[in-house]
């Protein structure tokens, strides 16, 4: 199993760019690296292959990692909704989003565990975990954990990591934001 080299995995939003994603993530790297995962599943996989085509070198060129979520073929790295089988073969990195209540798999390199807090872009979900939800979780499994939900900058980057979470997972933060690389680097620089 591989960890994510990245404390800071940021979630793709192609609706909420105000410059397109690739153009985003571009500036986003600004900040420094991170894990991308392409989420965007409303796009057919014709659309999400060509983003991720276009993604990939961008950010192995910027010292970044390319996620492809829910992916109907072989990819390097993935990550999985709650209930997606394994694909065969297996990514050489696998994640999997996680929720309060829902066992984690050991054989994960990492997971995505919300909501932490309540958060924005998908209010109907929680209660929220909090801090203390999130530091029982981290603490009963091998597998790295990487808080999601409501990880509005800094300040809640810290927290979570100083609840034991390897590292936080966010995506309005930068992907709304009109200084993305500023957003990164912050979150980065309150996960060192």
């Amino acid at each position: 199993m591989a960890a994510p080299q990245h404390r800071l995995i940021v979630i793709s939003d192609v609706a909420a760019c105000p410059t397109g994603l690739v153009e985003q993530v571009r500036r986003a790297l600004d900040g420094g690296p991170f894990a991308l995962i392409l989420r965007d599943k409303e796009l057919e996989w014709v659309e999400r292959r060509r983003l991720a085509e276009e993604l990939g070198p961008l950010l192995a060129s910027g010292g970044g990692t390319l996620i492809v979520a829910d992916p109907p073929e072989p990819v390097p790295a993935a990550h999985l909704s709650a209930r997606r089988p394994v694909p065969r073969p297996r990514p050489e990195l696998l994640g999997r989003s996680v929720h309060a209540g829902e066992p984690i798999d050991p054989d994960l390199d990492y997971v995505t565990y919300s909501p932490v807090w309540t958060t924005a872009s998908k209010p109907g979900y929680g209660p929220a975990v909090g801090l203390g939800g999130l530091a029982d979780r981290a603490a009963s499994t091998p597998v790295a954990v990487y808080a999601l939900g409501g990880v509005t900058g800094p300040d809640r980057a810290l927290a979570a990591r100083e609840a034991g979470a390897a590292g936080v997972a966010v995506q309005g933060a930068v992907m709304r934001a009109e200084d993305p690389g500023r957003v990164v680097a912050a979150i980065r620089s309150a996960l060192d």
